[in-house]
């Protein structure tokens, strides 16, 4: 069976260009590639941001915008879409300037060969996911997959302003394991690592799209809960509890019986800014733990 085609966006509002690139793409392999096209600086934004392609071939004019524009915009809005920058002209400046921007090739359009169009592709192609997996590393725990501290701080900081800004409510999750020591201690840390990779998975599974799931460190995760308020994060908060107890987990040859304990606090009410959150959450889930483990507290109920 074949692969599909990778999808390619032409971002040009010169009709000519769309189709000696489409001629161009016929002289390469056809199954490798699949062309779109789109017209002006809006269509392609749009398309670029829609996340559908797996690379773009983005010309420098668009009418009375450039493709440098175009480029800092879509990377200001988290696009990660490969960038092949195509410019007329062979100044230096040019190819820099669209580098400095975010593009990881360029041709110009005068010397632009079927050749040199598939391995300027092949090229992005290949560089965009290294860049990928180095940003999955950088922002990713390895042994659970969740996201890592550094992200969680990142995260909550941009929640925080916003709950800050607008009055709207961020909760923050923070879930324990409940005696994780004696796991390693008796089963040894293979079966520890089983235990951590199941309840991330199964907290990834109970949360929404829009929340955060994170590792804080060690046993201990962080949850970032979007506009919800005490009441409904608790609630949230007593499920993961439940569900965590509910059934063993599986480690190795063993199956354990494994419960968490839980803290929550809610911006604004219980704290003023990120920090304040997380002490909140943590002085709830240190009351969770205190009075027995296996249940969840918020801090506004202390």
């Amino acid at each position: 069976m074949s692969k599909a085609a990778h999808k390619i966006l032409l971002i040009d509002d010169d009709r000519m260009q769309f189709r000696l690139t489409q001629a161009q793409f016929r002289k390469i392999r056809a199954e490798a590639y699949e062309l779109d096209w789109a017209e002006t600086y809006e269509e392609g934004l749009a398309k670029l941001l829609s996340g559908g392609y797996a690379a773009c071939l983005l010309d420098y004019r668009l009418g009375d915008r450039d493709g440098l524009e175009l480029i800092q915009e879509a990377v200001g809005q988290g696009c990660r879409t490969p960038i092949v920058f195509l410019t007329a002209e062979t100044a230096k400046r040019v190819d820099f300037a669209a580098m400095n921007a975010g593009a990881l090739d360029y041709l110009v359009k005068g010397e632009i060969t079927p050749r040199t169009l598939e391995r300027s592709l092949r090229y992005a192609l290949k560089l965009g996911e290294t860049l990928e997996a180095l940003r999955r590393l950088a922002t990713h725990d390895q042994l659970t997959g969740l996201l890592n501290r550094r992200e969680f701080d990142r995260i909550l900081e941009e929640e925080s302003e916003r709950a800050s800004r607008f009055g709207r409510p961020v909760a923050l999750v923070l879930v324990d394991i409940d005696h994780f020591k004696r796991v390693n201690d008796t089963h040894g840390h293979q079966a520890g690592d089983d235990v951590l990779r199941e309840v991330a998975r199964r907290l990834g599974a109970l949360m929404r799209s829009v929340d955060r799931v994170t590792r804080f460190g060690g046993e201990e995760f962080a949850l970032v809960v979007m506009e919800m308020d005490r009441t409904t994060a608790l609630e949230t908060a007593r499920r993961i509890c439940a569900e965590m107890r509910r059934t063993p987990i599986r480690a190795g040859n063993i199956e354990l019986s494994v419960t968490v304990s839980a803290g929550v606090a809610v911006m604004p009410g219980d704290a003023v800014d990120g920090k304040s959150l997380v002490a909140a959450a943590d002085k709830a889930l240190y009351a969770a733990k205190a009075g027995g483990r296996n249940r969840a507290l918020a801090f506004g109920d202390l």
